[in-house]
């Protein structure tokens, strides 16, 4: 992020000490009243539960507007900002996640999702286990992908998705021929 952007952010994100106290108010308001986000979708590749951006949206958004505050999720400089926004004051506070270079639009539909969801997330606090984004794992933990099993059948429909072999590998150690028939998928 170059030195222009970051202080744009920084000013943006600014709260005037005489006004920060509502706003922190609402906020620890918005927090006690969200409570336990149950999670509804699966993620096969990965055999996890995960709660949807749109289900945290509709769990998150009314408390929010209960409080007059509002949640903005641009697309900002090929970064993705999660603002939550005081309507009576406009004091802010501001997550920035940049993207990464993408070519497949699906591929980048995925990383802002993803992104949405963690920044929003990261802004309240909110705990929850990263079911998707893959725990660590030990690489001598992790079962070799051979091919012609149901794994490896898994594995290339997740690619020919939106995955990426970088998720392939945090889940399975690949063989040299193995990765290279993944990558040219």
């Amino acid at each position: 992020m170059g030195a222009t952007k970051e202080s744009e952010i920084n000013k943006m994100s600014e709260i005037e000490p005489e006004n920060n106290t509502s706003f922190y108010r609402k906020l620890a308001n918005v927090k006690s009243e969200i409570g336990t986000i149950s999670k509804d979708s699966t993620n096969p590749f990965y055999k996890s539960a995960y709660f949807d951006i749109n289900q945290l949206l509709s769990h998150v958004e009314p408390l929010l507007h209960k409080n007059s505050l509002i949640c903005l999720q641009p697309i900002e400089d090929g970064c993705v900002v999660t603002k939550i926004i005081d309507i009576n004051t406009g004091e802010r506070v501001i997550s920035t996640i940049c993207l990464g270079e993408y070519v497949d639009p699906q591929k980048l539909g995925s990383a802002i999702t993803y992104y949405r969801r963690y920044g929003l997330q990261s802004l309240l606090a909110l705990q929850a286990e990263d079911d998707d984004g893959n725990k660590a794992k030990d690489p001598k933990d992790k079962p070799w992908l051979n091919e012609g099993t149901k794994e490896y059948k898994n594995a290339v429909k997740h690619l020919l998705g939106s995955g990426t072999i970088a998720e392939v590998e945090k889940e399975y150690k690949l063989s040299k021929e193995v990765k290279e028939k993944l990558t040219t998928l």
